[in-house]
C-alpha cells in the first residue's frame, strides 16, 4: 500500500513539472507585449509551478510485538521433560521434578530414577538453579522463550547447548517415577526406603505405604481381596515372623525353609495355607528373613473363585511380584 501510495505521489509531481514546463513555453511568445513587473511576476509564476513537490515519507510506528519471555515464574508445580532443543524426535527419559516453584529434583528414567535434589530461584529472564542445595552447584538457565508452557533456554557456561523442557502431561509431582514412566505401567517398579524393590504391573495393581508396612493390592476382577503385603520390624528374627503368620493361618499351615527370593545365600522362611477350595477360596502365603537388625516379610493373600480363567492369572500376577524382590 505504501509503495502504492509512492507512485501516485511521484506521477503527480512529474505532471506538474510537464504542465509548468508548456505554461513557461506558451508564456515567452507573449513576453514582448508586456512590462517588466508582470514578465517577472510570469517568472516568479513559472518557478513556483516548476518546482517539484517535497515528498516527506514519516514512519508510523506499529504496535509492539509480544515478547517471546514473559516474566518470572517459568516452572510451576509440575513434571518437565528435559532434552536437546536440535532433536527432532527426542526420547522423554530425563525430568526436572517440580514440587514447588521453588524446589524440586531431577530424575533418570533409564537409571532407576536417580537424580540431585534442587533448590530455585526464578528471575525474569533467568532460572537459577542449586543442585543437591545451596553451594554444592549452581545453574544459572537463560530462558530464550516459552510456547505454551515449554520453557526454552540453556545454561549460561553451556550457551551454544539449547535444551527445551517440556510438561509431562497428566503427571503428578508428588508420585511421579521416571523409572515408570520409561518403562511403562506393566513394568512398573516400586523402591521402597528400607532398600528392597519389586515390580509390579500400575495397571491392575494399587500401593500404599504407611510407615513400614506396604500393600500391593490387585485392582482388577477376582474372587475377594488379592494382595502382596509386605512388613519390615524390628521386634522379632525371621523365623520367629514366620512362626507368627503360620499361627494365624490355623493348624493345617505348613511351614518350611528355602532361599529367600531374590537371593542365593540368604535363607527364607515360608508358611503356606492352601485353599481348601469351599467357601471364599482363601489361601495365604509368606516368606520371611532376618533383616536389618529384625525381619522382613512378605504376605500373599488371595481368594479362588473356582474358575481358572480368573484365578490362575491373578496367582502369576502374585507369584511373579514375590519372584521379583531385589535388594538394593
Amino acid at each position: 500500500m505504501k509503495k502504492s501510495f509512492l507512485r501516485k505521489v511521484t506521477s503527480l509531481a512529474l505532471i506538474t513539472v510537464m504542465s509548468g514546463a508548456v505554461l513557461a513555453g506558451c508564456g515567452s511568445a507573449h513576453t514582448e507585449n508586456r512590462s517588466d513587473d508582470e514578465v517577472a511576476v510570469q517568472a516568479e509564476t513559472g518557478e513556483a509551478e516548476n518546482a517539484t513537490p517535497e515528498i516527506v515519507e514519516t514512519e508510523i510506528p506499529l504496535a509492539d510485538a509480544p515478547s517471546k519471555v514473559p516474566g518470572a515464574p517459568y516452572f510451576t508445580k509440575g513434571v518437565y521433560a528435559n532434552y536437546a532443543e536440535e532433536l527432532e524426535n527426542p526420547t522423554k527419559h530425563y525430568f526436572y521434578v517440580f514440587n514447588e516453584e521453588t524446589y524440586g529434583y531431577t530424575a533418570d528414567g533409564d537409571n532407576n530414577g536417580i537424580g540431585l535434589p534442587f533448590g530455585v530461584e526464578q528471575t525474569d529472564g533467568s532460572v537459577k538453579f542449586f543442585f543437591g542445595g545451596e553451594g554444592d552447584g549452581e545453574g544459572n538457565l537463560i530462558i530464550t522463550a516459552v510456547d505454551n508452557g515449554v520453557v526454552h533456554g540453556y545454561f549460561e557456561d553451556i550457551p551454544e547447548r539449547a535444551l527445551v523442557f517440556e510438561p509431562v502431561a497428566g503427571a503428578d509431582a508428588d508420585s511421579f517415577s521416571a523409572e515408570n514412566y520409561v518403562n511403562g505401567a506393566a513394568e512398573s517398579v516400586y523402591h521402597n526406603a528400607n532398600g528392597w524393590s519389586v515390580k509390579y504391573d500400575a495397571d491392575l495393581f494399587e500401593i500404599t505405604q504407611e510407615n513400614n508396612k506396604v500393600a500391593i493390592v490387585y485392582s482388577g476382577e477376582g474372587a475377594g481381596t488379592n494382595m502382596v503385603f509386605v512388613v519390615y520390624d524390628v521386634d522379632m528374627n525371621g523365623e520367629q515372623a514366620r512362626d507368627e503368620f503360620a499361627k494365624g493361618y490355623g493348624a493345617k499351615a505348613n511351614t518350611y525353609e528355602q532361599n529367600f527370593p531374590g537371593t542365593t545365600d540368604v535363607i527364607g522362611y515360608w508358611a503356606e495355607l492352601a485353599s481348601s477350595g469351599e467357601g471364599s477360596g482363601l489361601y495365604e502365603y509368606v516368606v520371611t528373613r532376618d533383616y536389618m537388625g529384625g525381619y522382613l516379610a512378605f504376605e500373599v493373600t488371595g481368594h479362588d473363585c473356582g474358575d481358572d480363567t480368573v484365578d490362575k492369572p491373578i496367582h502369576d500376577l502374585l507369584t511373579a511380584i514375590i519372584d521379583s524382590i531385589t535388594f538394593e
